[in-house]
């Protein structure tokens, strides 16, 4: 005889809900890092990722990363004094700057020098001596043979490459190059060679920002078996895990995302809309209208030069054409002044809305202060100055939409992936439709809660047993009510 549930069955059994959200992932890793919630707030650049984000998250018993890329060291430095004894555990972002090595160091040595103990590793191509710099400090063994290592990276990355590379002990050559500059001893060196660079390994698919636009269906078991080889290969005494990011913005994601078998879950482009992100509130509104083809791929200012692209909002906004323009120029010629005079008296009306020679004058002043070299390079070669103003365009563009600069709004620049239409979709029509009432912790545990919802009807549907109505349709909850519910 077939059994019916209705959804009020389903979620009436807050022991069983409580254990499957505390369960979902793998508890291991949210013992590791003090946290009741297998759920990461991803670092969003310029602090977009915000303390208030990082402080909503933590107080929930899940863990924000703060967006330290693209802000000054000083502002960084600020947000680590304002997280430190917070009570709850966090994370900053550490982003490859191939631009700007000088920068990735003093924020390396920032780290270590304030004790922030978990860094997410984002946009690397390559490993880097500050990423082995920052893991092996203080690495150290106890009298019962145990190797202690006080600093934890989480790397992001959409390449299996990139994964065996961090799930591997950190590169002999830079650990030797470290132990010659006296920032570890021969003896840490050793250790070192017997633990992964990263144990957890956040597999990045289709997200705003920088982004391969990966599957994640395809992409996550490749990583995850990258875990599984490199840990069988090294024998580490830890466990390596693989988490999902990337797409991820509805309890139905996120059951499959723990269903794959994922560790954790991260978020991105979601947070980016609620209330505590450090953003404008033309951006929240403007994020809360788009849907999923509502992205397109447009230069990155970081790696603009390399040819990298970033996933941004399309929607209300020219900048992605606009960026494109730029790059197609940058490769089709030597310098400003080979640009002809029609298309440069355009740029200057339209995109930059001044003469470029006072965009360079600026641009100029900028890294006289932030990186002298840049100047110089730029005064020898023609070609390096061009993308320096043109980075000037791409940089603006997302402090105007951070700043909220109405003027500018048509160049906005939003990073965001059709996450965000997922969203928008499943909350329409709920008190979340509206982005003032968007707070992390409310988003975090609807996806959560929605997604041990839809954990549990699978379990029953794979008994025979019939559901009256399909849970993946329920909409958000109040946040009050999934707490009495996990009471």
């Amino acid at each position: 005889m077939k059994t019916t549930v209705t959804q009020a069955d389903l979620c009436g059994s807050s022991a069983s809900l409580k254990n499957i959200c505390e369960r979902l992932g793998d508890s291991g890793f949210c013992a590791d890092l003090g946290i009741r919630y297998p759920y990461l707030g991803g670092s969003m650049a310029k602090g977009i990722s915000s303390v208030a984000m990082v402080e909503e998250l933590g107080r929930a018993g899940m863990l924000g990363f703060f967006g330290a890329a693209g802000l000054p060291f000083s502002a960084v430095e600020d947000a680590v004094d304002r997280l430190s004894g917070a009570g709850f555990p966090y994370g900053f972002n550490l982003i490859h700057s191939p631009q700007e090595p000088d920068l990735e160091k003093a924020l390396t040595e920032l780290y270590i020098r304030k004790g922030v103990r978990l860094v997410e590793a984002s946009a690397f191509l390559a490993l880097t001596l500050n990423l082995v710099r920052y893991r092996t400090h203080g690495i150290h063994r106890l009298h019962d043979g145990t190797i202690v290592v006080p600093n934890r990276i989480i790397a992001k990355v959409s390449r299996e490459e990139l994964a065996e590379k961090f799930f591997s002990p950190p590169p002999e050559k830079l650990l030797q190059q470290l132990v010659a500059e006296g920032a570890i001893t021969a003896e840490q060196a050793e250790l070192a060679g017997q633990i992964p660079l990263a144990q957890e390994i956040t597999a990045e698919a289709d997200s705003g920002g920088h982004t391969d636009n990966r599957p994640a269906l395809a992409l996550f078991p490749t990583i995850q078996n990258v875990a599984l080889r490199m840990q069988t290969k090294h024998d580490y005494a830890v466990k390596l895990r693989a988490g999902l990011g990337g797409g991820i913005a509805t309890p139905a994601a996120a059951a499959a995302a723990f269903a794959m078998g994922a560790a954790y879950i991260m978020t991105g482009s979601v947070n980016q809309a609620c209330i505590e992100s450090g953003t404008s509130d033309e951006v929240r509104q403007m994020l809360a209208e788009t849907r999923q083809a509502d992205v397109s791929m447009a230069p990155a200012a970081d790696m603009f030069e390399m040819g990298v692209t970033v996933q941004v909002l399309k929607r209300g906004t020219m900048f992605p054409m606009r960026a494109a323009k730029l790059y197609d120029l940058y490769r089709a010629h030597d310098s400003l002044d080979d640009i002809p005079a029609a298309e440069r008296d355009k740029l200057e009306k339209t995109i930059f809305k001044s003469g470029l020679d006072d965009i360079w004058q600026n641009t100029r002043s900028f890294f006289a202060e932030r990186d002298p070299r840049q100047v110089e390079r730029a005064e020898r070669d023609p070609k390096h100055l061009m993308a320096l103003v043109f980075r000037w365009y791409l940089g603006q563009a997302a402090h105007w939409a951070k700043d909220g600069d109405s003027s500018r709004k048509i160049d906005y620049q939003v990073w965001c992936g059709p996450a965000m239409g997922a969203f928008n979709e499943w909350a329409a029509g709920s008190f979340l439709e509206s982005p003032a009432r968007r707070t992390v912790s409310a988003v975090a545990m609807n996806i959560l809660f929605g997604a041990a919802v839809l954990t549990r009807a699978n379990i029953l549907r794979y008994q025979g047993i019939h559901l009256q109505a399909e849970p993946a349709h329920a909409g958000p909850l109040e946040y009050t009510q999934i707490k009495e519910y996990l009471s």
